[in-house]
């Protein structure tokens, strides 16, 4: 329910102190602000919204309800603190030394320790568990029937798969298999076989190309790949064999030859693809699994700080970035989190709707759901087909109780279908946001409607780098803030920064860069061979001493704007790279996008920086309007002005564009980059992997003509939007 915080009954701000402004923030910036604002400063409007409470009935059955564990997880107990999560996991070996900081910044964790990821995930469920269902998987046709599978059954089919790797493939401890697979559960049974074996899992995501796939097979070294042939999306059965292909010869074009094929099939009983498999090097996994049929694998005792897999961070630009997680510290961090944030019971149906190809999928849909025994769901396709109301109907039908989801999805629901959650019983506890920060108008809609204003929501902020959540509502604790991620997680303390390293005193309104001052279990451990990028990327900008071995001396930097309120919330502005500098003033694009979801008629909104040849920069709005609402100049002029009313003129865009639809990658995620490069008169690039290209070519008519494109813009000019994929 909605209130205000009986602890601080003046924490409500007075009309007059709603925004928080740096200086020049609501003026056009002088020379003397000028002087003042360091370049990681970022004006900041936004006000801080009411406080939501968590119900008595989530609070009851609550795993974390004490206050203390602030105490327990304080500075001064660090990094001890950690056993807390470390001891929810089964040791074949105790550790001796919780945090080794001997070669900082490459923290290791638990050393001295053993353990095998998949035994913990899988095997010591067996004996109270055997017959619950461990993952439950939806196919996209609603009319194909729903496959679960009880942690016995998982149990068999990841030894089987575990004998096939290693018998049939030769892998042993250490070495790489790259898996490019969709949502289906022999995806999750692959990387449970690898990690059976010691043997380093890279997942690349389903939509990415043959090509993107061949790079991360060249990077890691793999020799093997896994893939399946075919899959549905959107209703359509797409060939994904011939994604395998084309990543194979990516891979020997570049001096890395790939031995062995394995290809699940998506039926049974025929090939979902007509890409024909190549002899002696193809292999249908499903044939050749009947030579192991079951087959046990004793499970490979792994020291703590050994890999468990290379997750690439995706780019359009430059070479991606293998961050390699390891065993103990990041299965301990992600049984902890899923525990006591996500409040993952072994009795809860819980359902994450992201894919396992990134980083929320490992942490959230496999490792740390299956660690705490927990029935995890898998659903293959688009969560709008073949309407609005399909995560409904499966949620009633399974009995989801946890459900966990992007902001990208949530507006994508809310436009398509913003009373659908109404028309179905099912119920939520609680809810978590990841991914991007949440326009609060999008909260809460996510709070009132889809969690009919009894689930409580956790809008996590953290990382593929990070490896689970570093600002976060504990559950049962926290009052819920729209749009602020919230207090840092037990265990995580973050400052907020200017350029020069001063940290920004919290309350005072202004942003700057959020750093972690401290390693935790779950940080990556570097990147797949390539150390120095490592260093870098992420520790060398307020690095002091680079002889340290000192925690203190290395804080982490994650690359992304934050403000911190004076209640210590915390509202991530999105990347430091997507901030438009206009007129020495540095606006945040996530910002002007929410400003743009206030307006009724608006489902998406995106912002992207035009070159203006006065003020340097300029911000220009695309947005998507909700079905039924026609597209008319007045709309256009209502988000200018709501920008304008909650921002200032200085934000004040140079157009408005109402697009029938955004260019979205296949994973939901608007591709900003293609905009910015239709805004100032580029080439848009390759746009193969969207899920609906055909809508780019619509939008660089309406913005440009019909003509070809004229390059008036360098690639300098929107660089800050390459990382979009």
């Amino acid at each position: 329910m909605r209130q205000r915080n009986p602890y601080n009954p003046d924490s409500t701000p007075r009309p007059h102190e709603v925004r928080h402004v740096m200086a020049g923030a609501r003026t056009q910036v002088t020379g003397e602000d000028q002087s003042r604002l360091s370049e990681a400063e970022i004006a900041v409007h936004w006000k801080e919204e009411a406080l939501y409470y968590p119900g008595p009935k989530f609070i009851g059955q609550a795993n974390w309800t004490d206050p203390g564990v602030m105490e327990r997880f304080s500075e001064k107990n660090f990094p001890e603190c950690f056993r807390e999560f470390a001891d929810l996991l089964t040791w074949d070996q105790y550790w001796h030394t919780t945090l080794d900081t001997s070669k900082a910044p490459f923290w290791k964790w638990f050393v001295g320790g053993k353990l095998n990821v998949s035994a913990n995930c899988v095997d010591r469920h067996l004996a109270m568990y055997a017959n619950k269902s461990s993952l439950i998987w939806v196919p996209e046709p609603e009319d194909e029937p729903t496959v679960v599978l009880t942690y016995q059954e998982l149990y068999n089919r990841v030894n089987e798969m575990a004998a096939l790797l290693r018998d049939h493939c030769g892998l042993k401890k250490g070495d790489r298999v790259t898996i490019h697979m969709p949502m289906v559960p022999e995806l999750p049974i692959t990387m449970l076989a690898c990690a059976r074996l010691g043997v380093i899992h890279s997942v690349v995501f389903g939509g990415f190309s043959g090509e993107a796939c061949g790079a991360r097979i060249v990077d890691s070294g793999s020799r093997i790949l896994v893939t399946m042939d075919g899959y549905y999306r959107s209703g359509k059965l797409l060939d994904h064999k011939v994604n395998a292909d084309i990543a194979v010869a990516a891979a020997e074009k570049e001096g890395t030859k790939v031995e062995k094929v394995l290809v699940w099939k998506r039926f049974r009983d025929k090939a979902a693809s007509p890409t024909p498999m190549i002899a002696g090097r193809d292999f249908y996994v499903n044939d050749v699994l009947k030579q192991f049929a079951g087959a046990k694998v004793e499970p490979v005792s792994i020291p703590a700080e050994d890999p468990l897999f290379l997750m690439y961070t995706s780019g359009s630009t430059g070479k991606p970035k293998g961050c390699q997680h390891s065993s103990g510290g990041y299965l301990a961090y992600v049984t902890g989190t899923s525990k006591f944030i996500q409040d993952i019971h072994p009795t809860d149906i819980y359902w994450c709707m992201a894919d396992i190809g990134w980083i929320t999928g490992h942490s959230y849909i496999v490792y740390g759901p299956l660690a705490n025994a927990a029935t995890t769901v898998l659903y293959e396709g688009v969560p709008t087909y073949p309407d609005a109301g399909r995560p409904w109907r499966i949620a009633e039908r399974l009995g989801v109780n946890i459900f966990h989801t992007s902001p990208t999805a949530i507006r994508s629901l809310r436009k398509l279908g913003p009373d659908e959650p109404k028309k179905y019983r099912y119920h939520f506890k609680c809810m978590t946001t990841v991914g991007e920060p949440i326009e609060p108008e999008a909260w809460k809609w996510y709070y009132e409607v889809v969690g009919r204003s009894e689930a409580v929501i956790t809008d996590t902020w953290w990382q593929t780098e990070t490896g689970g959540f570093l600002c976060t509502t504990k559950p049962g604790i926290d009052p819920m803030k729209p749009g602020s991620a919230g207090p840092p997680m037990p265990g995580i303390y973050p400052a907020i920064l200017d350029e020069q390293g001063n940290e920004i005193p919290t309350g005072s309104g202004r942003a700057g860069n959020i750093v972690i001052r401290n390693p935790w279990p779950g940080i990556f451990e570097t990147i797949w061979g390539d150390p120095d990028r490592f260093v870098k990327t992420y520790y060398a900008k307020y690095n002091k001493n680079k002889s340290s071995t000192d925690w203190h001396d290395w804080p982490y930097f994650a690359g992304d704007g934050a403000l911190r309120a004076p209640d210590g919330y915390i509202r991530i502005l999105g990347r430091v790279d997507d901030v438009i500098n206009v007129a020495g003033h540095r606006l945040g694009t996530k910002e002007l996008e929410s400003a743009c979801l206030t307006v009724p008629e608006v489902a998406e909104a995106a912002v992207v920086p035009i070159v203006d040849p006065e003020k340097g920069r300029v911000p220009e709005v695309y947005v998507a309007l909700k079905p039924g609402v026609k597209a008319d100049p007045a709309v256009a002029e209502k988000v200018s002005k709501a920008i304008e009313t909650q921002i200032g003129k200085i934000a004040r865009p140079r157009t408005v564009r109402i697009v029938p639809d955004m260019p979205k990658t296949r994973s939901g995620k608007i591709m900003r980059r293609v905009l910015a490069s239709i805004s100032n008169r580029m080439d848009y690039g390759d746009i193969s992997t969207l899920s609906n290209p055909e809508v780019v070519e619509q939008i660089r008519v309406m913005v440009q003509g019909a003509g070809p494109v004229e390059k008036q813009a360098g690639p300098d000019d929107i660089k800050q939007f390459g990382k979009d994929v």
